[in-house]
């Protein structure tokens, strides 16, 4: 059965797909050096996408910052506000 699967690769849950893109910004995030990351609105959307699978929520519910704390040091807040349905 093994060697089934290493010519039909399986398909890649969504945790996994968020793992690659983050690995991806935090790699462009180190090449570049800027202020603000241009890949941020981007993320945005996903994030905002992601979430509205399970919940109708609006953009302006979802607040995504990027915080640079030291040279080596970044922290992403993503904050949702949810409809109080789902409380």
């Amino acid at each position: 059965m093994a060697l089934l699967e290493f010519f039909r690769p399986s398909k890649k849950t969504s945790a996994s797909l968020a793992k690659e893109r983050l690995q991806i910004i935090v790699a462009e995030r180190r090449q570049a050096g800027s202020d603000e990351p241009s890949y941020l609105p981007l993320l945005r959307q996903d994030l905002l996408n992601v979430i509205r699978k399970y919940v109708d929520i609006s953009p302006e519910q979802v607040s995504v910052v990027l915080e640079q704390r030291d040279d080596d040091i970044s922290v992403l807040e993503l904050n949702v506000t949810l409809p109080d349905a789902y409380k």
